[in-house]
């Protein structure tokens, strides 16, 4: 399991748009990825769970990835979370 935290700077935090279009990318990594916030966590493919979470600009997620190639598919939400969070 790969790992990492990153700060939330859009101003409407995590909403919507940006949620479903994290989903696709996870399914297109072929991993599985969970979003853990204030001792909560979503399975990032749940949007409504995600959604649920109410995260908010400023706020620190950590991102867990797992499943084959989880280093590069790391990187490859990182990249996606700094365009789009």
């Amino acid at each position: 399991m790969k790992t990492f935290n990153y700060t939330i700077t859009d101003e409407v935090g995590i909403h919507a748009r940006p949620a479903g279009q994290l989903k696709k990318k996870v399914k297109e990594l072929g991993i599985k990825a969970v979003l853990g916030v204030d001792g909560k966590e979503a399975d990032v493919t749940k949007t409504l769970q995600l959604m649920q979470l109410g995260v908010k600009k400023g706020q620190t997620v950590t991102i867990s990835v797992e499943g084959d190639n989880e280093e590069e598919a790391a990187v490859a939400l990182e990249e996606f979370f700094k365009e789009n969070f």
